[in-house]
């Protein structure tokens, strides 16, 4: 049976809201897992978020301490309840897919994401004039902001601010470089390089290597169901891409996309057996290629260490 220390999550947040009263954004400097206190801590609000307090004018918001709690385990009910999960995973208090994300989108409102924070879509062009003559930049309209601008991750390199989204999931180690893509509710588990694209649900175990323009399957669009997660030490290589999960000290070579479905040969201790993808997802020791000659997708079981990061290019 589930306890309260993991099903439930609380905290005090900055909320910005546009002159209707509708909540574009909220930050949660300080997330925290388990059940709500009974003790002043719930009461108290934050000195550094009461300072905060106040009407912007330039953005026509006023920012409102607010304070949430919220059951991990049901759908979410709230924009505050949806910012809240994605700090409790941008802030490594819980793993992609162990929470419940139900109706998480439809509670994040498209906003205008600024230099200065978020701005109503309302209110975007009547502000335009005098946004443009401070020199505010537009950084995105979309309903996911930039993991930036409400988290520090510890000991992590990303090249491209708004390439990784809040929500994210950022071990102690990891590169992100600025082809790379991480999406909510997916990062890395441990120490990786990241030159591709990490899709909504998808995990990344310590040590393996994304390459440039490299692709992951996810779930949030497209139908798909298959939840794919990357091992230790394994490799996809440049402009390849996966629709399976592959375990530990796997590679994929470069260009080369498996799909579930695809059909490839399994080359082990000199046999040859033709399958689809699907049924080696998630093993270890792999190597997924095509061979150059016949054109077929191969696998082959590999032996010894799989790939070795760099250990001056990660924190």
């Amino acid at each position: 049976m589930m306890s309260e220390e993991t099903t439930r999550a609380w905290g005090h947040g900055l909320a910005t809201k546009d002159a209707e009263g509708n909540i574009l954004d909220v930050w949660f400097p300080n997330p925290k897992l388990g059940p709500a206190p009974k003790t002043d801590e719930l009461w108290v609000v934050p000195k550094e978020l009461d300072a905060l307090v106040a009407s912007d004018p330039r953005r026509a918001i006023e920012t409102q301490v607010i304070r949430t709690e919220i059951d991990l385990t049901g759908p979410v009910s709230s924009t505050e309840d949806a910012y809240l999960r994605l700090h409790l995973l941008s802030h490594l208090l819980v793993k992609p897919n162990s929470i419940s994300l139900e109706g998480l989108i439809g509670f994040m409102p498209i906003v205008a994401f600024t230099s200065i924070g978020a701005i109503a879509l309302n209110d975007l062009d009547r502000l335009r004039p005098a946004l443009t003559k401070a020199g505010v930049v537009i950084h995105a309209i979309d309903k996911f902001p930039r993991l930036v601008d409400y988290v520090t991750p510890k000991k992590v390199r990303i090249a491209d601010a708004s390439r990784v989204r809040l929500g994210a999931y950022l071990s102690a180690g990891t590169t992100i470089m600025h082809e790379g893509f991480v999406n909510f509710n997916a990062g890395t588990l441990g120490a990786s390089m990241v030159e591709g694209r990490i899709s909504q649900g998808v995990v990344v175990g310590d040590g393996s290597d994304i390459g440039g323009g490299a692709s992951i399957m996810g779930t949030l669009s497209g139908g798909g169901k298959e939840v794919v997660s990357i091992g230790k030490r394994a490799l996809l290589g440049a402009n390849s891409g996966i629709g399976i999960s592959i375990g530990n000290d796997c590679v994929v070579e470069a260009g080369l996309y498996v799909t579930a479905g695809t059909k490839l040969t399994l080359i082990a201790d000199g046999k040859e057996q033709d399958l689809k993808a699907i049924e080696l997802s998630g093993l270890d020791n792999l190597l997924f290629r095509r061979n150059s000659m016949t054109g077929r997708v191969e696998a082959l079981v590999r032996s010894g260490a799989g790939v070795q990061l760099n250990k001056d290019l990660h924190p």
